[in-house]
C-alpha cells in the first residue's frame, strides 16, 4: 500500500465515522437502535451501493466481530451497577440459559416446518437469534424508567446469553457428527463455570492492583481497565471456557470496585464501545449482497415472528416460573428480547464452517434483526408505559472520580454535583463528613473559591474533596448519601454517616 492509498484510506474512515457521529444524534430523536443507521451506513458502501466495494471475507469479518464484542461486553459490565443487577441475578441467569433453550428449539421447529430449512440449518438459525443486545434494548429505553428489577434482569440477560449462544452456534456449525445433546449440556455447563470463575478472579485481581499502585498518569488507567478485560477474555478462552462471560464479570467486578479516575474509565470505555459498534455494524453491513435479501425476505419475516411472539415469551415464561414475577413484567421482558449485532456475527460462524446454505441462514439473520428492531425498538417505551411500569423517579447520581495520592497515603475526589441532585441546598457543614476529609474548593460557574462551612452547594458545582486512606470509602458513601437523600440522609435511611463535625 502506498502512501496516497494509505491517505485515501484513512480519509474514507474518518468520514464513516463523522457520518455515524451524526448517525447517533438522528437515532436518540427518532427512537431508533442506532446499530441500523450503521448497517445501513455499511449497505450503501457495499455491494449494490453507492460505493460499491466488494467485501467477501467473512473469516475476518467473524475475528473483527469478535474483537467488537469482546470490547462492548467489556463496556457493559463497567457500566452495571451491582446493586441494581444483584437482586435480578437469578432470573436473569435462568433466562439465559433456559430461556435460550426454549428460544432455540421453537424458533428452530418454525425454521424447519414453516420455512422448510433442513434441521442442521434450521437449529443454527434458532441459536443465532437466541442472543439478546444490551445496547440494542438501552438505547431506547434509556429515558424510560423502569423498576430495578426488570432493568437488571435485561441488562444481566444480555451479558450473560452471549456465552450458551456461541457454544450452540459452533456445535451446531459442525461438519461432522453432532454430539449428544446431555454431552452439549455438560459442555455449556463446564465452559460457562470455567469463564464465570476466571472473570471473577481476573476483575478481582485487576482491581486490587489498580488499587494499590499509583500510576504515573491518569490517563494510564483506562486503558489498564481495558486490558484486564480483555486478559479475563483470552485467558477464559485459553482455558476451554467462555470468553464472552469471562470479559463481561471481570469488567462488572472492575466498574464496581472504586476504581481511581472511575468515571474517565467509564468513558474511554464509552467511547471504544461506540467505536466497536460502529466499525462492526458498517463491516457487517458491507459483507451482506442487498439483492440477495429480498430471496429470503418472508422466510425471515416467518422466523421473526415466531421468536418475537411464541419463542421469546413461552421462554421468558418457562424461564420465570420460579421467581413470582408479575405477568406486566414478563410482557415488557418478552418484547425487550431486541437482537442486534451478536446474532449478525454469530451468523458468520457457519459461513466460515462451510455449512450448506449458510447464506440463507445469514440472510436470514439479517433481515430478521433489522425488520423486528424497526418493530420493536419503537414500541418499548410505549408499551412500558402501557404496562404502567415507570420506576420511581431517583434523585441523579453523582459524578466522582478519584485521584490516589499514593505518598501522602490520602485521595482527591473530585465531585460533579448534576441536576436533579439532592445536594443542592446543602451547606458544606451539613456534608457531616467523616473526619479525615474536608471540603477544600468549589468551582461555581468557572470560578473557584475556598468554601466557608456555610456555603451552600448548588446544581452545577464541581467540589474538590480530600481524604485520608482509612475514610476515603466512607467519604465517597457519604456524599453519595446526601446526593440521594438530602442533608438529612442520615436519619432517613440512606446511609452515610451522621457524626458531626466542623470543617
Amino acid at each position: 500500500m502506498t502512501v496516497h492509498q494509505l491517505n485515501e484510506l484513512l480519509l474514507v474512515c474518518a468520514l464513516v465515522l463523522l457520518v455515524a457521529v451524526a448517525a447517533v444524534r438522528i437515532s436518540s430523536r427518532s427512537g431508533l437502535p442506532s446499530l441500523l443507521l450503521y448497517l445501513g451506513i455499511g449497505v450503501a458502501m457495499g455491494q449494490d451501493g453507492l460505493l460499491d466495494v466488494k467485501w467477501d471475507n467473512a473469516g475476518l469479518t467473524q475475528v473483527i466481530g469478535y474483537a467488537a464484542l469482546v470490547v462492548i461486553l467489556a463496556e457493559g459490565g463497567l457500566s452495571t451497577k451491582w446493586k441494581e443487577v444483584k437482586p435480578a441475578l437469578p432470573a436473569a441467569a435462568a433466562l439465559a440459559t433456559v430461556g435460550v433453550a426454549v428460544s432455540v428449539g421453537v424458533t428452530a421447529a418454525a425454521a424447519h416446518y414453516l420455512v422448510g430449512l433442513e434441521w442442521q440449518p434450521a437449529l443454527i438459525v434458532g441459536a443465532v437469534v437466541s442472543s439478546t443486545d444490551a445496547a440494542a434494548v438501552f438505547s431506547v429505553l434509556r429515558k424510560v424508567p423502569l423498576p430495578s428489577r426488570v432493568t437488571g434482569a435485561l441488562e444481566a440477560e444480555s451479558g450473560f446469553n452471549d456465552a450458551p449462544v456461541v457454544i450452540l452456534v459452533v456445535a451446531f456449525s459442525s461438519t461432522g457428527p453432532m454430539d449428544s445433546w446431555y454431552v452439549l449440556v455438560g459442555d455449556i455447563a463446564l465452559e460457562l463455570a470455567i469463564g464465570a470463575a476466571v472473570g471473577l478472579a481476573t476483575g478481582w485481581l485487576g482491581a486490587f492492583g489498580l488499587r494499590r499502585v499509583a500510576l504515573p498518569a491518569s490517563g494510564l488507567y483506562p486503558i489498564a481497565v481495558m486490558a484486564i478485560a480483555v486478559v479475563a477474555y483470552a485467558a477464559g478462552a485459553m482455558a476451554h471456557g467462555s470468553g464472552f462471560l469471562a470479559v463481561y464479570l471481570a469488567s462488572m467486578v472492575l466498574g464496581n470496585s472504586k476504581l481511581p479516575h472511575a468515571p474517565a474509565n467509564r468513558g474511554f470505555a464509552e467511547g471504544l464501545g461506540w467505536l466497536a459498534q460502529i466499525g462492526m455494524f458498517v463491516l457487517l453491513g458491507l459483507l451482506v449482497s442487498p439483492h440477495e435479501l429480498l430471496r429470503d425476505f418472508w422466510a425471515a419475516v416467518v422466523v421473526g415472528l415466531m421468536l418475537t411472539v411464541v419463542a421469546r415469551p413461552v421462554g421468558v415464561f418457562i424461564s420465570l416460573l420460579p421467581f413470582r414475577i408479575p405477568w406486566q413484567e414478563q410482557v415488557l421482558m418478552s418484547w425487550a428480547g431486541l437482537r442486534g449485532a451478536v446474532p449478525i456475527i454469530f451468523a458468520t460462524i457457519p459461513m466460515v464452517s462451510g455449512i450448506e446454505g449458510n447464506d440463507r441462514i445469514f440472510n436470514i439473520v439479517f433481515v430478521l434483526v433489522v425488520v423486528y428492531t424497526l418493530v420493536q425498538g419503537p414500541t418499548l417505551p410505549w408499551l412500558a408505559k402501557r404496562l404502567r411500569l415507570g420506576g420511581p423517579t431517583e434523585a441523579a447520581d453523582l459524578g466522582i472520580e478519584s485521584a490516589p495520592l499514593e505518598r501522602l497515603r490520602g485521595h482527591l475526589l473530585s465531585v460533579a454535583i448534576p441536576e436533579g441532585s439532592r445536594m443542592h441546598g446543602v451547606e458544606v457543614a451539613e456534608l457531616r463528613l467523616p473526619p479525615g476529609s474536608a471540603v477544600t474548593l468549589v468551582v461555581r460557574d468557572g470560578k473557584s473559591f475556598v468554601p466557608l462551612p456555610a456555603t451552600a452547594l448548588r446544581h452545577g458545582d464541581e467540589l474538590l474533596v480530600v481524604a485520608t486512606d482509612p475514610v476515603r470509602d466512607a467519604a465517597e458513601q457519604r456524599l453519595r448519601a446526601v446526593a440521594q437523600g438530602g442533608k438529612l440522609a442520615g436519619w432517613l435511611g440512606t446511609g452515610g454517616t451522621t457524626r458531626r463535625r466542623s470543617l
